[in-house]
Formats: structure tokens, C-alpha cells, sequence
């Protein structure tokens, strides 16, 4: 008799990675991990001193090597170490956006916002709402062309 094994459905982990400020999201990551405040474990965060840092190509490139999500954490406006450091991500990543459309990607799979370091619940909480709307959407359909992820500085 022929046994046929039936693939079990695991339910979709999406794979975010997460854009963090030195000065305030990602201090408000760590008071939510000090705090004990839960949120999903499929998130990678790169650490930058300034949201600003974040290339364009970064984002990008995240995406072509098989990152479902992009999420970029900067201070508030008028808050910034680096003074207009978060206003100028924010100009950016306008421009990224419409990048995105024209090849493409969701919307919804690339987000903006501002935590501070006071904000560890905060933070857990936009962590995981940013996850459900990643699983909402699905696997990303973007074709891979890089292979690994590589960020390059020259």
C-alpha cells in the first residue's frame, strides 16, 4: 500500500528586518526587552547612529534578497541627536516609496516611524502589528538576484 505524506501548512513566518536609530528606537527596543514586553521573533534590527544612514539601496536590497518586510525607526521629529537627521528620512524614504511602486513591491511592506527611548511598549507593539500586516500580505513575490546580503560602503 502507497502512504502518502501530506505536507503539514505551517503557517507563514515572515522575514522583517528593522532599521533602528542608535539614540531612540533602538534604545526603545532594548527597554522592551528589559521590560519583558513580547512581540515576534522574525525580526533581524540593524543598528545605525541615525535613521538617516539608511541608504535607499539598503532597503532595496533587503528586499531582492528575500526579506519580506522593511521597517525604518527613527526619533521624533525635533528630537534627533543629529538635529534634522529624522527629516531628512523622512524625505528619503518619500521618494523610496514611490520607488517602490513603480517596481513593484507593496506598499505596506516598507514602513516609517518614529519611536523614542522611553517607548519599549511601543515599540513591541508596532513590532507587532508591522508582523501581522506582513502575514496579512503573504510570502513576497520578489524575485532574489543578489544571492546573500551584502551591504557594501565604498
Amino acid at each position: 500500500m502507497l502512504k502518502i505524506k501530506k505536507k503539514r501548512n505551517k503557517e507563514f513566518e515572515p522575514a522583517i528586518l528593522v532599521f533602528c536609530c542608535n539614540w531612540c528606537s533602538y534604545a526603545g527596543a532594548d527597554l522592551a526587552g528589559v521590560s519583558r514586553f513580547q512581540y515576534p521573533p522574525n525580526i533581524r534590527i540593524v543598528r545605525v547612529m541615525c535613521s538617516s544612514r539608511v541608504e535607499p539601496i539598503y532597503v532595496l536590497r533587503s528586499f531582492s534578497n528575500g526579506i519580506d518586510g522593511v521597517l525604518v525607526i527613527g526619533c521624533h521629529k525635533g528630537d534627533c541627536h543629529y538635529m534634522h537627521g529624522f527629516e531628512y528620512t523622512l524625505n528619503r524614504m518619500e521618494h523610496l516609496k514611490n520607488l517602490l511602486k513603480m517596481v513593484g513591491i507593496e506598499e505596506d511592506r516598507f514602513w516609517l516611524h518614529s519611536i523614542s527611548a522611553s517607548e519599549g511598549k511601543q515599540f513591541s507593539e508596532l513590532i507587532i502589528e508591522f508582523t501581522h500586516t506582513i502575514k496579512e500580505l503573504g510570502e513576497s513575490k520578489i524575485p532574489k538576484r543578489f544571492g546573500t546580503m551584502e551591504f557594501k560602503c565604498n
